[in-house]
């Protein structure tokens, strides 16, 4: 791919944006699923689940992202577990991710205004219906702004998965730059294309942010 900067170049760079996409929506998806559990777990009446998953919590969100990339591919390459650069980018990502949204909805949940806990209670539910019938679907509401402006930082953290050898969008940028020796204009194509993926997601949340903010307002006693 070498001479100048041409369509070839190009279309290279947008497969790693689709690869960039890709992993994301695996990270948002497996660590959706993960972190459900673990908010669910943070807010459980049983005291060894609860400190299980704050532990859970505490170690992923105090180690950067890149160690856990590491150790997911080199690490486990070292002790005879050999997987691939996706495997593992997708795993670290889920279990970061996973980190995350377990506390993002872990308050979410914990925000449902006390009233609504205590009428689920006097309707004799049990905790399993409350949950699903009276708390989830109001926690779900307040969990969605945080939850799209999150997933630009997922965005944005799928470039670290380059030190493992997964082409996506910086690494197929690398790959460009070591043909052409073009930083400027690569790194520039490269930063235009995150921000045509994070800036909308940042509108939408903002949006969903103030949308709650006037349902909140219109639901405050006069």
């Amino acid at each position: 791919m070498g001479g100048h900067l041409n369509i070839n170049h190009l279309m290279f760079l947008g497969q790693g944006a689709l690869w960039t996409i890709g992993l994301s929506v695996i990270a948002l998806i497996g660590g959706g699923i993960v972190g459900f559990v673990i908010a669910l777990a943070r807010i459980s009446p049983l005291r060894s689940v609860r400190l299980a998953s704050a532990v859970y919590v505490q170690l992923i969100q105090g180690t950067p992202l890149l160690v856990i990339l590491f150790l997911g591919y080199f690490g486990l390459a070292a002790i005879g577990l050999k997987v691939s650069p996706l495997t593992a980018a997708s795993a670290s990502l889920t279990l970061y991710v996973a980190a995350y949204l377990g506390e993002i909805w872990r308050g979410c949940i914990q925000s449902v205004p006390k009233p609504q806990w205590e009428a689920a209670e006097g309707l004799a539910l049990t905790r399993t219906q409350r949950m699903i019938k009276v708390i989830l679907p109001q926690a779900i509401r307040i969990a969605t702004p945080p939850t799209v402006g999150f997933m630009v930082q997922i965005i944005k953290n799928t470039s670290l998965a380059s030190v493992v050898g997964f082409v996506e969008l910086m690494r197929s940028g690398q790959i460009v730059n070591n043909s052409l020796f073009e930083p400027f204009a690569i790194y520039a194509i490269i930063a235009v294309t995150y921000f045509a993926m994070c800036y909308p997601l940042s509108l939408f949340s903002q949006r969903l942010e103030r949308r709650m903010g006037r349902g909140r307002s219109n639901l405050a006693p006069a």
